[in-house]
């Protein structure tokens, strides 16, 4: 796994780390390694995901064919392509109402 730094901005490149490592599941296998677990407990937890992807796999199998409605789209905020430029600022020096240089009879 390789995590460029770009303009030495360490504490973004953590938290993107940090991000795939979770994506992976390597916080869950660190931790599921921490301390030993009896085989009665395996069997359970084995049990117990077998039958999550189970349901899992009918909802996604439902939504495919149409007796359930699709999950709606996540709206992820959108970053300003420069982003020194300020927030609530209009783009444009003109207002939609303004009519000057546009040729209108005065």
């Amino acid at each position: 796994m390789r995590i460029f730094v770009k303009d030495n901005n360490v504490e973004q490149a953590l938290r993107f780390l940090k991000k795939k490592m979770q994506r992976e599941g390597l916080f869950r296998e660190i931790k599921a390694h921490a301390a030993y677990e009896k085989p009665s407990e395996r069997r359970v937890r084995e049990k117990a995901e077998a039958i999550r992807r189970a349901r899992k796999l009918a909802r996604k199998k439902a939504q495919r064919e149409g007796l359930l409605p699709m999950p709606k789209p996540k709206e992820r905020p959108r970053r300003p392509s420069n982003p020194f430029a300020a927030s609530g600022a209009p783009r444009s020096s003109s207002t939609p109402g303004d009519t000057t240089g546009t040729g209108g009879s005065n």
